[in-house]
């Protein structure tokens, strides 16, 4: 067999033939390769005229299909599968070869194994890899960790089949090690954040506004028009407007209101704790679908008493519809500033070298949560490339200025009728927490002292300090 292949792709599901496709429509000669050969026959059956392929069997033909350096592609599920696949392949490779990963792994799980196989002199590329099975083919967004050098060879075939907006490439040479896997999750934590706000507005405009699914919809395609304007509140108004075929009834009530999640969002939560990060938006979104899936907690809760419906006229609702625009922006800059604040302090933690406006840059189209927002947030950090918050930008801060009334006026309103609202609370909660002069945390602190001696720092004197509790004078040494 000759060695022609530009890259290989191991694990052909959904995404990974997707991706093969991609490369071979944009001029690459793809080796395809996986463990049932029926899947390899399918996909050069069916996609076999749309480019170049090369059809292997064993690990060893796939090795000796691609030029060097070999540029292997991993597309197998997450965990013990990635790691059975590295233990294949990686001895038939030679040092300066790579291996991506395009799966979506745990950020941790790729340290170790770029770790690892950097001792042998490959190169190992977390690649986070956002926008579906639509996205795979047609231009996802590409989040690239691994060496500078791995990029330098592997970065120019990636950019090419990403998505583009105005001809820049949706990906990115992210960091080191992890920091791509890194990035994807958070991501994917942003995504939870922004899909239960607006689960949470069309509760809002439904219960309080009276509005049906349809008219909700309407209302959301409005708001689509608008600053909101992204790719999940255009899907989200075609879900709302969707009949059920067999029932006539709208669709999003024939659908059982339980959620499911695949663990990005739960690991998201989980770093966040890590790194003590205060992602509240993101881990209420995750918590909430938690809730869902609790029948039997459901069960017992039910019946118990809530708020008070008030039924709102015409001119009441539309007028309530502006505030829940308002509200929904608003939530959605706190947790977007969630995620770029868990970036940066993660990479603070590991070391990473992570440009915070290319971060926004390649989420700008092919991911599930492009919006047209991220353009302004890729220009807020490529003027301030050490900014803190969004909301040191002016523009941003001027809008969450201008939503505080009705903001607050929708939370009120929701919690006046036992309508909850995780995301929306956790967002102007977090917001609250982080302008407040001074914290009840110091009663918090006071606390640990008491009953664990933590010891405490005071505000007029430096170092550390711990009250003898058990003392009747109560005396206070410094540590």
């Amino acid at each position: 067999m000759s060695t022609t292949a530009h890259i290989g792709v191991t694990g052909l599901g959904v995404m990974g033939r997707n991706l093969a496709r991609n490369f071979a429509r944009h001029g690459y000669a793809v080796a395809v390769h996986n463990r049932t050969v029926s899947r390899t026959r399918a996909l050069l059956e069916g996609f076999g005229q749309e480019g170049s392929f090369v059809a292997t069997e064993t690990a060893e033909e796939l090795v000796a299909a691609l030029e060097r350096p070999r540029r292997l592609m991993i597309m197998v599920q997450a965990g013990p599968a990635t790691d059975a696949v590295i233990d294949e392949f990686a001895p038939l490779l030679e040092p300066g070869d790579i291996i991506i990963d395009g799966g979506n792994a745990h950020f941790a799980d790729t340290r170790r194994r770029e770790a690892a196989l950097r001792d042998l002199g490959i190169h190992f590329v977390g690649t986070g890899i956002s926008g579906g099975e639509e996205g795979a083919l047609n231009g996802p967004s590409i989040m690239v960790g691994g060496s500078a050098e791995a990029y330098a060879v592997l970065g120019p075939m990636l950019e090419d089949i990403s998505a583009k907006v105005d001809g820049e490439p949706c990906c990115a040479h992210v960091g080191s090690d992890g920091a791509g896997h890194f990035v994807k999750m958070v991501h994917n934590g942003i995504e939870y954040a922004d899909m239960q706000l607006l689960a949470e507005a069309y509760d809002l405009l439904r219960q309080i506004a009276g509005y049906t699914p349809a008219e909700i919809a309407e209302v959301f395609r409005t708001f689509n028009r608008g600053r909101l304007n992204s790719y999940l509140l255009d899907i989200t108004a075609e879900v709302l407007a969707h009949t059920d075929v067999h029932t006539g009834s709208p669709f999003v009530d024939i659908v059982a209101d339980a959620a499911g999640q695949k663990g990005t969002g739960r690991w998201t939560v989980q770093a966040a704790l890590d790194l003590s990060s205060p992602s509240t938006t993101i881990a209420q979104a995750a918590f909430a679908r938690s809730a869902s899936g609790r029948s039997h907690l459901r069960s017992a809760y039910r019946g118990l008493p809530g708020g008070t419906p008030v039924p709102l006229s015409r001119t009441e609702a539309e007028r309530f519809a502006a505030q829940v625009e308002h509200a929904l922006y608003a939530s959605k800059v706190i947790a977007y500033d969630q995620g770029w604040t868990m970036i940066q302090d993660a990479a603070a933690a590991y070391g990473w070298k992570i440009d915070l406006a290319a971060v926004a840059r390649i989420w700008r189209a092919g991911c599930i949560i492009r919006a047209a927002f991220l353009d302004r947030i890729r220009a807020a950090y490529s003027a301030n490339p050490h900014m803190t918050s969004l909301l040191a930008e002016r523009n941003f801060a001027e809008e969450i200025t201008d939503a505080q009334v009705p903001w607050r006026e929708t939370v009120v309103s929701a919690t006046r009728r036992g309508i909850p609202v995780p995301a929306l609370t956790a967002a102007l909660s977090s917001y609250d927490t982080l302008r407040a002069e001074r914290l009840p945390t110091a009663l918090v602190q006071g606390q640990r002292d008491y009953f664990g001696a933590h010891t405490y720092h005071r505000t007029d004197l430096p170092g550390r300090f711990h009250t003898h509790w058990a003392q009747p004078e109560r005396s206070e040494s410094q540590l």
